[in-house]
């Protein structure tokens, strides 16, 4: 029975927004990782991890830039009941999830993760983690104590610390989900491994390359809105880059609201 081979998705924002936005999608998803792990170890990298998320969403207007993006999406959605093709059901679903991720996100006070700067014990922690080697058990005894609580009890103050951050999360998953959800898919050949495209200075907000990881072929990506150009590059067993020179076949997806 014949398979397909597995294949990588590599994303290559257009803005500084976007740009963000995966940031912190990456960050929640290796919190959400390691949170569910049972090791002290792992319980404190899912900790520094709240600590980065707080550092890339510091921006003051990313919960109203959230909420503005979700309701634009909300009228653009209800523009499609009347879509013969588009499906009640699903719509009404999505509908519904945007409506939950704004209510959530409107509810939440104050700046994003304001409940972790105001907690001393967590800010002497983060001051000592940005210390390579700084949160040890001597630098920080109270920390070194918590860590030897049981995993549940771990599990359950972690998350009760993330909880009020936790909206700004499912609004980011909503947004990117339907900005993936925008884009027109098509199959194209990086000739010599090069890849080059005019975009005739329309505006999009998110490209996706989907190559086969057999081919070893890593693309280097480069965008605005006049064009794009993709060049494929190999890695030898040192980690060195080295230019793809063979014909690359892969899915090529913009993306735009």
């Amino acid at each position: 029975m014949h398979t397909n081979p597995t294949s990588i998705v590599y994303e290559y924002p257009f803005n500084e927004r976007i740009r963000t936005l995966l940031r912190l999608e990456d960050l929640y998803e290796k919190f959400s990782f390691f949170l569910h792990q049972p090791d002290p170890m792992q319980h404190h990298v899912a900790l520094s991890t709240i600590f980065e998320m707080l550092e890339v969403a510091g921006r003051a207007d990313l919960k109203s830039d959230l909420l503005q993006e979700l309701e634009r999406q909300k009228h653009t959605l209800i523009s499609f009941r009347s879509n013969p093709n588009v499906q009640a059901d699903m719509l009404d679903r999505i509908l519904e999830d945007v409506d939950k991720a704004s209510s959530a996100l409107m509810a939440s006070q104050g700046k994003t993760g304001q409940n972790v700067r105001d907690n001393e014990w967590l800010m002497s922690i983060r001051g000592r983690t940005i210390i390579p080697g700084g949160a040890c058990e001597f630098d920080l005894p109270s920390y070194h104590a918590w860590q030897k609580n049981s995993p549940e009890k771990r599990f359950a103050d972690i998350s009760a610390w993330f909880a009020p951050i936790a909206p700004l999360f499912d609004a980011i998953n909503i947004v990117l989900r339907l900005l993936r959800e925008s884009g027109v898919t098509t199959k194209v050949i990086a000739q010599a491994g090069s890849y080059q495209q005019m975009l005739q200075g329309k505006i999009y907000q998110l490209l996706r390359v989907n190559v086969s990881q057999e081919m070893g072929a890593i693309p280097e990506i480069s965008a605005n809105k006049y064009m794009l150009w993709i060049r494929f590059m190999s890695q030898d067993g040192d980690m060195k880059p080295k230019a793809f020179e063979s014909d690359i076949p892969f899915d090529l997806t913009l993306c735009n609201f």
